[in-house]
């Protein structure tokens, strides 16, 4: 199989995928709407001076992706079930091509969750500069990168309980990182500035008056993702040789 027309299969079957659609899409939509639609006009999120739909839409952005791209691994487990990852590896797919494709598969759903929750914020009345936009955005991309990974990694793991498994620690991810509610000092703040989803979450912020990553928060990120590439490699390579 040729690598351009994996991806082009890749894409068109993500696509056509109506559980992505009402999970990746759907659910952060309608639970944006129900959270900010009645409080549209406030203009202060708990004295902190942000108005409740830029807060809660940049929140919803991190943590939607964050679902998309780690819900990657949900569809690699229904791949193994089926034998579908077995018959690509008769073919002369090269297993960089096919991890490759994975993530920019996750990329492209998490891209979608991003911009219909951006397009729902400016329907509430969001209002950013071109550059709060591109920043946020970008390093919202970058943030991604562990997430990916991990989806890959749980998806080559095991089939049986990946569901619950992703919906659960994309939950608990989402939690310790602030999705909800700011990050405050103590035990628990500096768990969640260990994990990854605190500087995604972070990297929405920037929209809000932050001021991006520290070079400790740039570490977090780099070391998860080194760490959970390494883990999604070990993972594929195990599962290969169990067929």
């Amino acid at each position: 199989m040729k690598t351009s027309a994996y991806v082009r299969l890749e894409v068109r079957r993500n696509l056509r995928n109506r559980r992505f659609f009402i999970f990746s899409l759907g659910f952060p939509l309608v639970l944006y709407f129900l959270i900010a639609g009645p409080s549209r006009h406030e203009q202060s999120f708990s004295g902190t001076g942000i108005p409740i739909p830029l807060y809660f839409m940049v929140g919803l952005a991190s943590l939607g992706a964050m679902n998309a791209a780690v819900g990657a691994g949900g569809r690699i487990a229904f791949e193994r079930v089926v034998g579908w990852t077995r018959q690509l590896r008769l073919t002369p797919l090269r297993p960089r091509v096919y991890l490759g494709t994975k993530v920019l598969v996750a990329y492209l759903t998490a891209s979608l969750t991003i911009a219909v929750l951006y397009v729902a914020g400016l329907s509430l009345g969001v209002s950013l500069s071109a550059g709060k936009w591109l920043q946020m955005t970008a390093l919202l991309l970058v943030g991604l990168l562990p997430f990916s990974a991990l989806g890959i990694a749980l998806g080559h793991l095991g089939a049986e309980a990946v569901g619950p498994t992703i919906g659960g620690l994309s939950g608990l991810l989402g939690f310790l990182g602030g999705v909800w509610f700011p990050v405050g000092d103590g035990i628990m703040g500096d768990i969640a500035r260990a994990l990854p989803s605190y500087w995604l979450v972070q990297a929405s912020h920037v929209s809000l008056g932050g001021a991006g990553w520290s070079t400790a928060g740039w570490c977090v990120v780099v070391g998860w993702t080194v760490a959970l590439t390494v883990l999604a490699v070990y993972a594929y390579r195990r599962d290969t040789r169990h067929v």
